[in-house]
């Protein structure tokens, strides 16, 4: 696993490579962004990301769930099997509810392309309490009414220390 420095909206990511002739055998000709499924280690996943990075390469970021859940970090190897990952992401439904409410945050958010909803998605998901997950729900909501995207968002609440 690597860990990418200043590196713009990937600043301080984990992740690791998964080179054009393994993604060619996973998804043939795909040149964008698609889902996987399988194993890191022991750890099952589903409904992950590969995110192309150029010269046919994809990256997969390995986030602090799946790092806690594999105990591993930047620079250790893990053993990866992954496949083609079909099923439809369903976004979370408390966030549609609230964002339903809010048509100026609405707009913005249905202009997202379907992988970006699926990240504000589950980040909100991934909040441990309850208490969290509608702080995350809040922060997206405002933060779509500035038409701010996901760095810009969590800058400006850290900024103003929300």
């Amino acid at each position: 696993m690597e860990k990418f420095g200043k590196k713009g909206e990937k600043t301080g990511w984990t992740y690791f490579v998964v080179r054009s002739e393994q993604t060619k055998k996973i998804n043939p000709g795909v040149k964008t962004s698609f889902r996987v499924k399988g194993k890191l280690d022991a750890l099952s996943i589903k409904g992950v990301a590969l995110i192309p990075m150029g010269e046919g390469d994809f990256i997969m970021p390995v986030n602090a769930a799946m790092r806690k859940g594999l105990k591993k970090k930047q620079g250790e190897k893990i053993v990866v099997q992954l496949e083609l990952d079909k099923a439809e992401y369903q976004l979370d439904k408390d966030f549609l509810l609230c964002i339903k409410e809010e048509k100026e945050a609405k707009a913005f958010f249905d202009s997202l392309s379907r992988s970006h909803q699926n990240y504000y998605s589950k980040w909100i998901e991934e909040a441990k309490t309850e208490a969290t997950k509608a702080k995350r729900i809040a922060m997206a909501i405002n933060g779509f009414k500035m038409k701010m995207n996901y760095p810009e968002m969590l800058r400006y609440y850290k900024a103003n220390k929300l």
